[in-house]
């Protein structure tokens, strides 16, 4: 697959990734709402940013300079192959 090269392209992408998070958390919040779980939904969104970007920014950044993501899979790839210190 080809890289994603039209700026059009990657802001509508964006955009519907945005969408689909902003209607799944209301769909899942208004089935039983309670600031509970609306917080621990956050704080899921979050968390899982987090790990994101340190699978890739923070590795390829401050870790290890050679490494290239290309997805989760490359990265479950690289930890696999490379002993973490």
């Amino acid at each position: 697959m080809a890289d994603l090269k039209s700026k059009g392209a990657i802001y509508l992408k964006a955009g519907l990734f945005l969408g689909i998070g902003v209607v799944s958390a209301g769909l899942l919040l208004a089935e039983d709402f309670s600031w509970k779980r609306a917080v621990l939904l956050g704080l899921v969104v979050w968390s899982f940013c987090r790990a994101y970007y340190f699978a890739f920014y923070v590795i390829e950044h401050y870790v290890d300079a050679s490494y290239r993501f290309a997805g989760l899979i490359s990265f479950v790839r690289y930890l696999v192959g490379k002993r973490v210190k």
